[in-house]
């Protein structure tokens, strides 16, 4: 299906771009995307843009609180989830035109500022030490009740024994953005948050970090979909998400990424 929206989108921008009016940024659809997306996506929408003229809007933030606000009504027209779950019920609910597709598969870290008591380490070896030898004081990851990421580091943080233990002292950010910038303010020791902002220019040069073993916690599959109502630029861009430049994106952050059709 993504490859059908390539064939009809993409390939023909030059032509309606050519004779066509540009698209007003009053007329940009809304794309609703999972946080850890944030400096991926925001590349991906830039190139976009430079090649057909189309203008997206993004609004990112947690993947549970996108969801409820779907079925309130907010007018997003396409929804990049964290996990993909929440499409399916979305899905089965009505809500998307379709179960959507799967975009990429993402991965924790555990990550600390520069001159942390913490050094990261991928088994959590040396956060548990710490924590038992009373140096931790704050430790951040995203808040489990509504952020897959944060459901995650939950999960990787019970694998290790240590989630009870840590609780006193976690600081949860609404997003693994909001997170990441908790773990990385220099008042926490560290946290637990995406691969792909650890990997972005704008985070990495502020601290280092070890990816946790991808079997320690249920996979992050990232699915996205479009919602009833989703107009021609929408659909584009998703379709656009398929090509070959928004997925060596997407490599770059570190995402795993499905086979394209």
């Amino acid at each position: 299906m993504i490859l059908h929206h390539l064939r009809r989108f993409c390939f023909g921008l030059i032509a309606v771009f050519a004779t066509g009016p540009a698209f007003a940024q009053s007329d940009a659809p809304v794309i609703a995307a999972a946080s850890d997306l944030q400096f991926a996506v925001t590349e991906i929408a830039e190139a976009f843009t430079a090649l057909t003229g189309m203008d997206v809007r993004l609004s990112f933030g947690s993947t549970g609180n996108f969801a409820r606000q779907i079925r309130e009504g907010a007018p997003f027209e396409i929804f990049m989830a964290a996990d993909e779950d929440f499409i399916a019920d979305l899905h089965q609910e009505g809500l998307t035109r379709d179960a959507g597709d799967l975009y990429g598969i993402g991965r924790i870290v555990v990550m600390t500022p520069h001159g942390s008591s913490l050094t990261p380490d991928a088994t959590l070896d040396n956060l548990s030490a710490l924590l038992a030898s009373g140096g931790v004081t704050r430790f951040a990851i995203a808040n489990p009740d509504h952020a897959p990421y944060g459901m995650r580091a939950r999960e990787a943080l019970i694998a290790k024994g240590i989630w009870d233990d840590l609780q006193p002292f976690m600081v949860l950010g609404e997003n693994v953005s909001q997170a990441a910038q908790f773990a990385l303010s220099g008042n926490a020791e560290g946290g637990i948050i995406a691969y792909s902002l650890a990997l972005a220019p704008q985070v990495a040069p502020r601290g280092t970090y070890a990816l946790i073993p991808e079997d320690w916690h249920a996979p992050l599959r990232q699915r996205m979909a479009l919602l009833n109502g989703a107009g021609d630029v929408a659909e584009a861009f998703y379709a656009y998400m398929n090509a070959p430049a928004a997925r060596e994106i997407m490599e770059r952050y570190g995402f795993d990424l499905p086979e394209a059709d």
